[in-house]
């Protein structure tokens, strides 16, 4: 990800065809040695591409993936339904006054 990362930051800075040399260049200078194997594939991999299109793909196929924080969610909730409304009541209300209590500190006191 780091190499990718690197290569787009030197593509959106104006160079059009980032090096390995160029890439690594930027990745010292932050302290992160580079491994040349997976520099050399992500160079292979994105030469000759249009950065723009790339992105635009990726996009696209992202929005198919669903997120896991709305599956997840919804279980939890329905647990808590079955459990009872009486009692998450009742812990609203504990929260809510303790929400208010300002701990003998008056604003204008």
């Amino acid at each position: 990800m780091k190499y990718l990362a690197t290569y787009l930051l030197l593509a959106l800075a104006g160079n059009e065809s980032p090096s390995a040399a160029d890439i690594k260049a930027v990745l010292s200078s932050v302290g992160i040695d580079a491994d040349s194997e997976r520099l050399d594939k992500v160079i292979a991999e994105l030469q000759g591409k249009n950065l723009q299109e790339l992105i635009a793909e990726g996009s696209t196929k992202l929005a198919s993936v669903p997120s896991g924080g709305a599956g997840a969610a919804a279980p939890a909730a329905g647990g808590a339904a079955a459990g009872g409304d009486a009692p998450a009541a009742e812990e609203k209300e504990e929260e809510k006054e303790e929400s208010d209590d300002d701990m003998g500190f008056g604003l204008f006191d």
